[in-house]
């Protein structure tokens, strides 16, 4: 049959054939069937598993697709990139999908962020990051060794990390470099704090000192404790400084000046902690910005109002057993909204616009577990093997790192944790430098840092 003819006939056939019932239509077609031989049966079951294919992600509205997609778990969606290029286009393409998924993995979320494929990069370095902290690979380790006697007072901030040691001196050191900066000669240190321009310590000598780095100058002494001073802070803005003592007191000092403005007591036991915060909360106490003291003891955790008035009184003393039979760790944590600290019971979070206790997360399968770093999704914990992080919705135990013998110590600040923002959400770009820090009986320092993305 010639071409033309051909054409005829089959436009004259389809026009019979699309007035035909359902039933007519599949009797047609399998009378045609039994009339095919090798030849047309191969072509039409090549072409019957393309016909009965719909790729719906292609046809469907991309609205549509991003809704189906929501309800498919993260591996999954992987697994469907290697389907097509349109597939990892449009799967690539859906924010919400892979926002979620870093949520889900403990992922800080910048919604300001527009890029379609910048989530899907971003979880695929969150899985990464979060497999090698369940592998117990996410860390590795270094020494700082200048020091030629026990390290005592360990601060860190910004990428630099300060030593006070009984050697008389102080040393600030880049974390990254594993450099001395400075280096100055002090008095013996049982706490430090700095800043660019100064250095203060409080000493085992009952004394208070600020230091300029440039010269190592000693540019303020603070005469009044009759016990070790534990623990310093101190606020440029309210011109303050205060300190917690062995001798069971808190000063207040003129930071500037060296003259002590009020003497809080109180506590029974030393005091081994103070930390100088703005609120965050309002209450009927206090109100978002205003300054707040908070000191602590083996027992107990004091609250004082602090500003440029002298005199305060304590608005509110918090424990966690009347009886004074469970101790506290002198690592506190405040953030202007929260107070957390660590017992023999497991971790105490309270709420500080009410003072009640929101929860406790028990750890009862580790003994003596205490707290480095508290934040909205982690928190940094260890003992004496191993370095900790919980994720705190689910209040498991998420990764370990191993930790050498170092230098026990109960009531100073001889281990701290390092770069915090992590805490509240990995984001990618917040897992780099210190984690952990802490000093050896060899007069050295033992870091913990990120690993490099693999």
């Amino acid at each position: 049959m010639e071409r033309k003819d051909f054409e005829t006939w089959l436009d004259n056939i389809s026009v019979t054939f699309l007035s035909l019932t359902d039933l007519q239509k599949n009797e047609t077609l399998d009378h045609l069937i039994s009339l095919s031989g090798a030849v047309q049966l191969r072509h039409l079951s090549n072409n019957l598993e393309t016909l009965l294919k719909r790729d719906f992600l292609k046809l469907l509205p991309l609205e549509l697709s991003f809704y189906l997609l929501k309800w498919l778990d993260p591996q999954t969606l992987l697994t469907c990139c290697l389907v097509s290029k349109q597939w990892n286009k449009v799967i690539s393409a859906c924010t919400e999908v892979w926002q979620t998924a870093c949520k889900n993995l403990g992922w800080q979320i910048d919604d300001s962020v527009q890029d379609a494929l910048h989530w899907k990069k971003v979880y695929l370095k969150a899985i990464l990051r979060m497999k090698q902290l369940e592998d117990h690979e996410a860390f590795e380790t270094s020494s700082l060794i200048g020091h030629s006697a026990r390290v005592y007072a360990l601060y860190y901030k910004d990428g630099l990390l300060c030593t006070g040691s009984d050697d008389l001196s102080a040393k600030l050191w880049d974390v990254s470099t594993g450099q001395c900066v400075y280096g100055i000669q002090t008095h013996t240190c049982a706490a430090v704090k700095f800043d660019e321009q100064k250095l203060v310590t409080g000493s085992f000598d009952n004394t208070v000192a600020c230091w300029e780095w440039s010269s190592g100058a000693r540019t303020q002494h603070f005469r009044g404790h009759t016990g070790a001073v534990f623990s310093v802070d101190y606020n440029d803005e309210l011109d303050i400084l205060v300190s917690g003592s062995a001798d069971f007191t808190v000063k207040v000092w003129a930071l500037s000046a060296g003259t002590c403005l009020n003497t809080l007591t109180g506590h029974t036991e030393w005091v081994t902690k103070v930390v100088l915060q703005k609120c965050k909360v309002k209450s009927l106490l206090h109100s978002p910005g205003d300054f707040i003291l908070l000191s602590a003891d083996k027992y107990e955790i004091k609250i004082w109002p602090i500003g440029r008035e002298i005199n305060c009184k304590c608005l509110k003393t918090l424990s966690v057993s009347e009886d004074r039979s469970i101790c506290l760790q002198p690592r506190l944590h405040f953030d202007g909204k929260y107070i957390v600290c660590s017992s023999a019971l497991g971790l105490y979070q309270w709420d500080f616009a009410s003072y009640d206790i929101l929860r406790v997360i028990k750890t009862p399968e580790i003994a003596n577990l205490a707290l480095l770093g508290f934040g909205d999704i982690f928190a940094l914990l260890f003992d004496n093997r191993y370095l900790y992080i919980m994720d705190l919705r689910t209040e498991s135990l998420i990764s370990r790192w191993p930790l050498p013998e170092y230098r026990k110590s109960k009531r100073g600040s001889s281990f701290l944790a390092g770069e915090a923002s992590w805490l509240n959400g990995l984001d990618g770009h917040n897992d780099t430098g210190l984690v952990f820090a802490t000093s050896m009986p060899d007069h050295s320092i033992h870091l913990v840092l990120w690993k490099e993305h693999g």
